[in-house]
């Protein structure tokens, strides 16, 4: 029946992934407005917008009940579109982020460093919704750690024996101390903070 867009979380880009695949242009970019718009009348309930929207902000509904239940589920959201640009574990890096080094720097900014670094390994599969992510300021904020993400090669995966992305490799003074597979939402987060604290604590 239609599409709901939730605006909570949605950045207003002119580049809305949503937009692209629409085929009817139920979904479209209001010009004079300048945000993402939408006219329900050309909906035909194909889904394809949810599926390419990488935060879920578009949602589809298909009756009345899941219309109202969308709605609801918007207004006691507790998200905002500034939690889009927050560092994440296992989400995309910052475009702009210090943290982000090319692999072909690995060991001069990590095997050489002094002190504690973590080390986020990643790959485009392997992503999570970033807003289901924990930001990477409160995994570390209680220690003297420097942190790096690096998007990950084979031989990387082959030298530290890599299972499971995104992954977390913990070093100190260029020797590595720890690591932690997989990903982990923010309803893990205590699990989560407490392996990396095992590590460091060591």
């Amino acid at each position: 029946m239609g599409v709901i867009l939730n605006h909570k979380i949605c950045d207003n880009a002119k580049e809305c992934g949503g937009i692209e695949v629409c085929p009817t242009g139920a979904l479209y970019w209001d010009e004079e407005a300048e945000k993402v718009a939408i006219d329900n009348s050309k909906c035909m309930d194909c889904d394809l917008c949810e599926n390419a929207c990488g935060v879920g902000a578009l949602r589809v509904f298909h009756n009345k009940e899941e219309e109202e239940q969308i709605k609801e589920d918007i207004e006691n959201d507790p998200r905002k579109v500034s939690d889009l640009f927050v560092d994440k574990y296992g989400a995309m890096p910052m475009k702009n982020s210090s943290a982000n080094i090319m692999a072909d720097d690995f060991e001069e900014k990590v095997l050489k460093s002094e002190g504690v670094i973590a080390v986020e390994l990643f790959e485009d599969d392997s992503i999570e919704c970033l807003l289901k992510s924990v930001p990477v300021k409160e995994l570390f904020a209680d220690y003297d750690v420097k942190f790096r993400k690096v998007e990950i090669t084979d031989k990387l995966k082959t030298d530290y024996n890599i299972k499971e992305l995104p992954c977390l490799l913990f070093f100190n003074q260029g020797k590595l101390i720890g690591k932690i597979e997989g990903f982990f939402s923010v309803e893990e987060k205590d699990e989560f903070l407490e392996k990396i604290k095992d590590i460091i604590k060591k």
